[in-house]
């Protein structure tokens, strides 16, 4: 039987694949568990490396690995990967260390870079130049380098939260030292600021989306 490890930053990035498994919280980490053939085992824990390193140990903590997905929300660093959209990734870029992790057989061929930051349009553009990817996320890098630790299979699919230019709230107040993000100061916030209201809207409805196409695309990854 094989246990396959799916770590996401919030549990929404993962509602439609996890509808129906058990679920559980133990010290802040999400997981839900679903077993046929193999077991599954899906984990959140915040945003950022250190808090996808305490996903990943969360599931370890049970029993070994053999294979892992860094899956959830991402923003997208070229026009040609479209919001609302899920994408396999080819290979993960840590901006902090320049470390490379490719992807295993299989996966496509879009490079995503892992930054410390939730990154707006000038940001995303700089890390499109200097890292020639398409995408970018806060975790992927950490489940990567702890999977090639392991000697397992290391995948990641990401969907598509914001477009290359989309012009939203700076966020990265709202992020907790733990990655939890303030959900309710971040709210009033962008009450008195209508202005940011048409460009949240749509994010949203992507990021459901993105979400769905995220469970189809691992859905049919491990079929």
């Amino acid at each position: 039987m094989t246990r396959t490890a799916i770590i996401a930053a919030m549990p929404a990035e993962l509602k439609p694949l996890v509808h129906g498994w058990k679920h559980e919280r133990r010290n802040g980490v999400h997981t839900w568990a679903h077993r046929d053939d193999n077991l599954y085992v899906a984990a959140c824990a915040g945003a950022g490396q250190a808090a996808a390193s305490r996903a990943f140990a969360a599931i370890e903590q049970d029993a070994p690995i053999d294979l892992v997905f860094s899956v959830g929300w991402a923003g997208a660093l070229t026009a040609q990967c479209a919001a609302g959209h899920a994408y396999n990734i080819g290979g993960v870029i840590d901006t902090r260390t320049g470390e490379r992790f490719q992807c295993d057989a299989g996966a496509g061929n879009h490079w995503l870079v892992t930054s410390p930051v939730i990154a707006g349009p000038e940001e995303k553009r700089r890390l499109a130049s200097a890292y020639n990817a398409a995408l970018v996320d806060m975790e992927a890098a950490a489940i990567a380098r702890l999977a090639a630790m392991r000697g397992i299979p290391f995948y990641a699919i990401k969907g598509v939260s914001d477009a290359l230019d989309a012009r939203l709230p700076d966020m990265n107040p709202f992020l907790a030292h733990d990655g939890r993000f303030r959900t309710a100061s971040f709210t009033l916030y962008a009450l008195i600021r209508p202005w940011y209201w048409q460009a949240l809207k749509h994010m949203g409805e992507n990021s459901k989306q993105a979400a769905k196409g995220i469970a189809a695309e691992l859905r049919d990854f491990l079929q």
